[in-house]
């Protein structure tokens, strides 16, 4: 968090599964849509947070599997672990928090007297929750009995059902709620408290983040009944609470929009990207715009023509060098002519591309270093380097690229020179 000086424009704070990854779009297209948007218009000066029911464990897991960008802040586990950054570390003031009336053997020891309840899988097993799985038609006996139970063994906790078959057991302070609560009171303590602060959510254990004071909420068109539900009994006359028409990601920006909470188009969502300007130079944008032409350059999805390769020349200073990888260096306009032979070769294939972290650093007037991680998944192989442009500008001209390095990311599966463009 120490990124940022000021309070951050906007702080996202979104559920992962059915929420921001659609798990019905094989292409993750929604997904990759609200990545080209937070990378070129949010990056540098708000903050994205993740606030989702799975474990450090299969967090990470997931995090292999979709296209996901790198949040500011992790909360996980249900609202009862929060980390911050890349090396997720943990808050140990939020764990002091959760241990009140908290006692992990005794709520195991009680619910597990219930045969109706199904422990879920170890990794899920966490010091401030236990999971265990119960079907529809139990959960709400079943939630009665083990609330009385706790009561009288002197223990202070709050039971959470959701998904339909899910069932968790966590301290009464904890919850995806009330995690963020605490953020955004530690946030306010730093001076950092967000202008605007989003809150995205799909299911009954999303409910509780909908219910803090300021802050806006959006429940995806494909939220679950126990939410809507939620909706209609607590919320229905909220105006900063809405029901969006798009899926997962595609309704976080819809509601962007909606609440006017700064850009909402996303790059991916301009067919050419020539007409793709910002009125400000955003060196961060450049980045995004080009790595999302050098997608459907190679899918095949703009045409073929010179105006393309002769605008990206245009725009890379004649004795611009990148360094590839491998560490071999050519020049930037050869990186680009060299570009037309890959014209279309991975039409019709899986084969998409995605930065991350993009962050741009004014270091004299007029010159620009921007740092990012560049994605890139052809069929199930997943690639990253760490990438490093430099850039210069002078007044009307816009911006030249005079510099790019790139070296294979600590997270890349795959490290593999010759397959490596740009």
């Amino acid at each position: 968090m120490e990124r940022l000086t000021s309070p951050p424009r906007l702080m996202i704070v979104s559920d992962l599964d059915h929420t921001m990854v659609d798990h019905h779009d094989p292409e993750n297209l929604s997904l990759l849509r609200f990545n080209s948007l937070w990378e070129h218009a949010y990056r540098h000066d708000s903050f994205l947070v993740f606030s989702t029911g799975r474990s450090p464990t299969l967090y990470k897991e997931l995090r292999k599997e979709k296209p996901l960008l790198t949040p500011d802040i992790t909360i996980m586990s249900v609202g009862t672990e929060i980390t911050y950054g890349n090396s997720m570390v943990p808050d140990h003031g939020w764990v002091d928090t959760l241990n009140n009336k908290w006692d992990l053997g005794i709520v195991k020891e009680e619910a597990c007297k219930f045969s109706e309840l199904k422990l879920q899988a170890e990794t899920e097993q966490r010091p401030h929750k236990v999971s265990f799985y119960v079907d529809k038609s139990k959960a709400q006996e079943v939630t009665k009995e083990l609330s009385q139970r706790f009561e009288k063994r002197g223990l202070d906790v709050k039971i959470i059902y959701s998904g339909g078959m899910d069932l968790d057991i966590l301290p009464q302070g904890a919850g995806k709620g009330q995690a963020l609560a605490y953020l955004l009171k530690k946030l306010k303590t730093e001076g950092k408290l967000p202008v605007n602060t989003l809150a995205c959510g799909d299911s009954g254990n999303d409910a509780e983040l909908f219910s803090i004071p300021d802050v806006y909420g959006v429940m995806v068109s494909n939220a679950q009944e126990e939410l809507l539900k939620w909706h209609a009994e607590n919320a229905k006359d909220n105006p900063k609470v809405i029901h969006a028409k798009e899926r997962c990601a595609g309704g976080i920006i819809e509601a962007i929009g909606h609440f006017k909470l700064g850009p909402n188009l996303s790059p991916r969502d301009v067919s050419d990207f020539l007409e793709c300007k910002t009125e400000n130079v955003n060196p961060g944008h450049e980045v995004v715009k080009f790595f999302l032409f050098y997608e459907r350059w190679r899918r095949g999805e703009v045409d073929n023509c010179e105006a393309y390769t002769a605008s990206l020349k245009a725009s890379c200073h004649p004795s611009g060098v990148f360094v590839h990888p491998s560490g071999a260096e050519k020049s930037l306009r050869d990186t680009i002519d060299e570009l037309r032979k890959y014209y279309g070769d991975k039409q019709g294939k899986k084969f998409r591309v995605w930065a991350d972290q993009v962050l741009a650093t004014d270091t004299t007037p007029g010159t620009w270093i921007v740092k990012l991680d560049k994605w890139e998944q052809s069929g199930e192989e997943r690639k990253c380097c760490t990438t490093t442009v430099k850039f210069t500008s002078k007044e009307g001209e816009g911006l030249v690229w005079e510099h790019v390095q790139q070296t294979w990311s600590k997270e890349s599966e795959v490290k593999d020179d010759s397959t490596w463009i740009i």
